[in-house]
C-alpha cells in the first residue's frame, strides 16, 4: 500500500482530502503544521506528499526545499490559494513535482497522484519481464531462457528507453534525443536501422514484431502481448 502524507492547516480540506485518499486504498499520514509536516516527512518518507503552502510554523516552500536538501525524492505536489506564474515558478524551482490551485477537484488531484505514482514505480523498476525475456537495467543484461542475449551498448540503451515508454509512441527524433543525445551524429534514418538489428535480437519473428511495433508515420512503440509485461 503506497503512503500520502497530506499537509494542510484547513481542517475540512485535510479530512476530506485524508477520506478520499483513504478510501481510495492509501495509507494516509496527515499533519496540520508546518514543523509537524516536515517531521513527518523525514520520519515516514512517503511515497508523495501533498503540500500546502501557507501553513503555521513552517510554510510549504521552506519544507520542499529542507525535504531536497536532505536528499528525498518522492513526488511533492503543491496545494495554494496562489495562482501566480512567479509562486509557480517558486515551488518547482525548489524542488517541487507539480502545482495545484484551490479550488480544484478531487477526481483529478487522485489522477494526478496516481499518475506520479505509476511513473516513479517505473522508474525504480529495474528487472522487465516480456514475451520471454528478462532485460536487468541493473546488471545490463537481457536473457530469454537464462542466455545471455548480445546486445551492442547503443542497442540495450534503445531496448531500454522503449521497455521504460510503455505504451508510448515514441518518434525517430524522440528516440534520437532520449538514446544518443542531441550531439551526435546518428540520423533519424539510421534508428530505423537499429530497430532491425533489436528485432532480429528481440523477436521469436523479426518479421511479425510482437513487442516493437512501427507506428506508420510516426515512429515506434514498444507494446507486448497483454498480461506479459512487467
Amino acid at each position: 500500500m503506497e503512503t500520502l502524507l497530506i499537509i494542510e492547516d484547513e481542517p475540512h480540506m485535510l479530512r476530506a482530502l485524508k477520506d478520499n485518499f483513504s478510501l481510495a486504498g492509501y495509507q494516509v499520514i496527515t499533519a496540520s503544521d508546518g514543523e509537524e509536516g516536515l517531521n513527518a516527512a523525514l520520519d515516514t518518507q512517503p511515497d508523495l506528499i501533498l503540500l500546502d503552502i501557507m501553513l503555521p510554523t513552517i510554510n510549504g516552500y521552506e519544507i520542499c526545499r529542507l525535504i531536497r536538501d536532505q536528499g528525498l525524492d518522492m513526488p511533492i505536489i503543491m496545494l495554494t490559494a496562489k495562482g501566480e506564474e512567479t509562486d509557480i515558478v517558486l515551488g518547482l524551482n525548489l524542488g517541487a513535482d507539480d502545482y495545484v490551485t484551490k479550488p480544484f477537484g478531487v477526481s483529478v488531484l487522485r489522477a494526478r497522484v496516481a499518475a506520479f505514482l505509476r511513473r516513479r514505480k517505473q522508474e525504480q523498476t529495474t528487472l522487465h519481464e516480456f514475451d520471454g525475456l528478462q532485460l536487468d537495467l541493473d546488471a545490463h543484461r537481457l536473457s530469454r531462457d537464462n542466455e545471455e542475449i548480445k546486445l551492442s551498448p547503443q542497442e540495450f540503451r534503445l531496448l531500454a528507453y522503449l521497455v521504460e515508454n510503455l505504451g508510448r509512441v515514441l518518434t525517430r527524433d524522440t528516440l534520437l534525443n532520449g538514446v544518443w543525445g542531441y550531439n551526435c551524429f546518428v540520423g533519424p534514418r539510421n534508428i530505423d536501422r537499429f530497430i532491425t538489428s533489436l528485432r532480429n535480437k528481440v523477436e521469436r519473428d523479426p518479421k511479425q514484431p510482437r513487442c516493437i511495433h512501427t507506428v506508420r508515420g510516426f515512429g515506434y512503440k514498444f507494446e507486448p502481448p497483454k498480461g506479459i509485461a512487467e
